[in-house]
């Protein structure tokens, strides 16, 4: 007997055979003499025991007079169906059982001496709450649906998990009040019926054994394995977020607990329709392997590797099965693939398709090390779990292309999270309008009365320096290639050497003049032509053939040139963008929360970026001028932050590159149009044309009356028009150099007139390049104002 009782309960149990004990007494004295003869027998055994009907609280009274309770519960447990049956009398609930059926007891036997039963997924709270719904179902005679399928989760002789629904009959208990038993009101009772998860409410109603429990139960149990199975891959694959997609081993067990096979394995491999080819699913690697990309990310359907044998499965989207690997490898023609299982001791398979719509998503892989556990027949109880899976995998594929667009969006268009909402509302339209209209006309997203801030960080001498070291290279290439022709023995059938180291070194002396544009493909192409075939037909002295071994290993894969110096430069150039843009990306994030703003940046020689601030990019927040100022603020010292970030990475660079800083300020607000046909925002109209002009051509620009450039390394150079600019942001300077972050001097000029624009002038500013870096403390423009005032 099994008698483990629950700690808090609303009822003091007490077994009693009283009710049955009644029943009898009224066939005792029936007319028909067997059964009034066998209820006058069992009473007279009973007599001995008045606790039969008073009530048992020992219960090693039941474990002692096993036999005299089976003859008392003949009648409702038939020998006839003890093997059949899943039977066993209880107390709802609660984990006390005796008087089981034969069934019953080897079920038990099998899930070992260990193992311990109880409801799955039924907690104290549960337990104390639907103790008290009896009491309300019963006593106050409320009808309350508090029933929940119930069920026990016990293994097989096999380990295999088997899931039983619980029934109970409570014909034969009664429950009455003690005197310590609450009454309730009508009132008492809504209010219950409304506070489920108010435990300390439901305790207060019904104190701890304030109730009676007299009686028994019935618990009946049938093999729910498959439903329940299939409900549990349900509540698993269909979880809102993806990532929380059960393990491996749970999904496992549930097909092991579908199929009732031990061994067996899941798998799964998704479809991508695009390239025809079959990939693991990153993003459930932890949850999901697959058997038949064991040790690929993708394979090719088309690919060897699957022969003919997938034609079924790819073409009329039905399963593949192969009941014995081993026989399959004698006589199918595609050996590689049976090899491929039997080498993970697969012995038997299936290959299910996950079809939606016609399109195939994905395939299950099912495997066993057994042979024939695995076959046509039981793989018809794929039936039951696909539709489940098939959802799961187009959850997974949506939310995979939903990623796949943010991606997009994020990097490859200028969509920026401050105007999605104009391209969201213009979507809108279109979506609610495309079944009214033939043709809907998108209109054009504009920002009117915005204020542009432009700046860059530009890498000096860019230009330069590559043409430098493109030179470089392909000095040493030429230099390699005399030295290994000079090791090289003439002979009356290689006169045409001499020829080409004479084309060679002309070629090398024309590298000590300024580079012109062809000049790198007419010495790439004439080295592929005619200097690279001579290499590979003639066979020199062995340090001739070690020199020609390392040159060819120098040459880059793609160029066939040198490419030593012209790789530290191009890594400088990646490492210092790339730095550079994620200070500035990272200090973005705060700008935003100065006012919603529209931002884009550019990667070229050095990093770009445009700012524009308008209360039509945020309609629903008030705009002020002060919110200008601050970001001018922002962007001074986040170029700052910029400038002192390269100067500590300067060190570590393969090349050394130095760079300089730029701000445009122009205080007329303009109009930005995305162009439609360029998918970026550009700036409206001829008059605003003016700004986009400056911008292109003022890092260029020399100091009026100078050959010198307005920009300088390790400076900041602000271009502005007019007078209040220029106060503004030498308040700003001012406020820096205060802080530490400028140096005191200040350069002031005009800038050489350009194009169709004149009038510009500029200040220049040294950044001090300090260990400590104090311009990564954030500043606002009423800092600032604090400060002076």
């Amino acid at each position: 007997m099994d008698s483990h009782l629950q700690k808090d309960s609303p009822f003091q149990t007490i077994i009693s055979f009283h009710k049955l004990i009644e029943s009898f007494e009224e066939i005792a004295l029936s007319n028909v003499d067997y059964r009034s003869n066998y209820a006058k027998a069992l009473l007279k055994e009973i007599e001995a025991l008045p606790e039969f009907r008073t009530g048992i609280r020992d219960y090693s009274v039941i474990k002692k007079n096993e036999a005299l309770i089976k003859n008392l519960l003949a009648d409702l447990f038939p020998t006839a169906l003890t093997h059949n049956e899943i039977k066993a009398v209880t107390i709802p609930f609660q984990n006390v059982s005796f008087n089981y059926t034969e069934r019953f007891k080897k079920i038990l036997s099998n899930a070992g001496n260990e193992f311990y039963m109880e409801i799955r997924d039924f907690d104290d709270h549960q337990f104390y709450i639907n103790n008290c719904s009896l009491i309300l179902g019963s006593y106050y005679k409320q009808h309350i649906d508090f029933n929940r399928p119930f069920f026990y989760d016990i293994p097989d002789e096999n380990g295999i998990e088997k899931h039983y629904r619980i029934l109970y009959n409570a014909d034969f208990i009664e429950i009455t009040p003690t005197e310590n038993a609450v009454h309730l009101t009508q009132d008492d009772i809504d209010l219950l019926i409304d506070n489920y998860n108010d435990i300390a409410l439901w305790k207060s109603k019904f104190p701890k054994e304030s109730w009676i429990l007299k009686g028994f139960g019935i618990v009946s149990l049938f093999d729910a394995t498959t439903e329940s199975a299939v409900s549990n891959l349900k509540s698993n694959l269909l979880k809102p977020d993806t990532k929380n997609v059960a393990s491996n081993e749970i999904i496992e067990n549930i097909f092991r607990s579908i199929f009732k096979i031990p061994s067996l394995r899941v798998g799964f491999i998704i479809y991508n329709p695009e390239e025809e080819k079959f990939i693991k699913p990153i993003k459930f690697d932890k949850q999901m392997q697959s058997f038949l990309l064991s040790t690929d990310q993708e394979v090719d359907c088309k690919n060897a590797f699957f022969g003919c044998s997938f034609e079924n499965l790819l073409n009329n989207n039905e399963p593949f099965v192969i009941s014995n690997v081993k026989k399959f490898i004698e006589e199918s023609p595609n050996k590689k693939l049976g090899e491929h299982l039997l080498r993970q001791n697969i012995q038997s398979c299936i290959f299910a398709p996950v079809v939606k719509d016609g399109n195939l998503l994905g395939v299950v892989e099912l495997v066993s090390e057994n042979p024939r556990d695995l076959n046509s027949v039981n793989t018809t109880k794929l039936q039951l779990v696909l539709p489940y899976l098939t959802d799961t995998i187009d959850r997974y594929n949506t939310d995979m292309q939903h990623q796949i667009e943010a991606i997009i969006q994020r990097e490859y268009t200028t969509i920026h999270p401050s105007v999605y909402w104009k391209f969201r509302k213009e979507s809108q339209n279109y979506f609610q309008n495309i079944n009214h209209t033939k043709d809907y006309i998108f209109k054009e997203i504009v920002f009117k009365n915005v204020y542009p801030l432009y700046g860059q960080i530009d890498i000096k001498g860019s230009s330069e320096h590559r043409n430098e070291t493109v030179k470089s290279d392909l000095k040493n290439q030429l230099n390699t290639l005399l030295e290994i022709f000079d090791t090289q023995e003439l002979s009356a059938n290689m006169v045409l050497l001499e020829q080409r180291i004479f084309e060679l070194q002309s070629l090398r002396d024309e590298l000590d003049f300024p580079l012109k544009a062809d000049t790198e493909q007419h010495i790439q192409r004439y080295i592929e032509e005619e200097i690279h075939p001579i290499l590979k037909n003639t066979k020199g002295s062995a340090k001739n053939e070690k020199l020609e071994e390392l040159y060819f290993e120098s040459l880059d894969e793609k160029s066939g040139l040198f490419y030593q110096e012209r790789k530290k430069f191009d890594n400088a150039m990646s490492i210092i963008n790339k730095k550079l843009a994620s200070v500035l990306d990272k200090k973005q994030l705060e700008a935003q929360q100065i006012y919603p703003h529209y931002y884009e940046r550019f990667k070229t020689d050095g990093v770009e970026h445009n700012l524009y601030i308008g209360a039509s990019i945020s309609p629903t927040k008030p705009f002020d001028i002060m919110y200008l100022h601050n970001l001018r603020l922002w962007q001074l010292q986040t170029l700052c932050e910029m400038e002192l970030e390269h100067h500590q990475l300067k060190e570590t660079l393969p090349y050394e590159l130095d760079v300089t800083s730029l701000i445009l300020v122009f205080s007329v607000p303009l109009s930005i149009r995305f162009r439609m046909d360029e998918k970026r925002f550009d700036v409206d109209g001829t008059y605003n044309a003016r700004y986009e002009v400056v911008k292109k051509r003022i890092d260029k620009s020399y100091i009026k009356g100078t050959k010198d450039r307005i920009t300088e390394k390790e400076k900041i150079t602000i271009v502005y028009t007019q007078n209040s600019e220029e106060a503004e942001y030498l308040k700003y300077i001012k406020y820096l150099q205060h802080k530490k972050i400028l140096e005191p001097t200040i350069e002031q000029f005009e800038v050489e007139d350009l194009q169709g624009v004149s009038g510009l002038r500029a200040i220049r500013v040294k950044v001090i390049n300090n260990t400590i870096n104090p311009a990564t403390k954030k500043i606002t423009y009423q800092d600032l104002l604090d400060e002076l005032n």
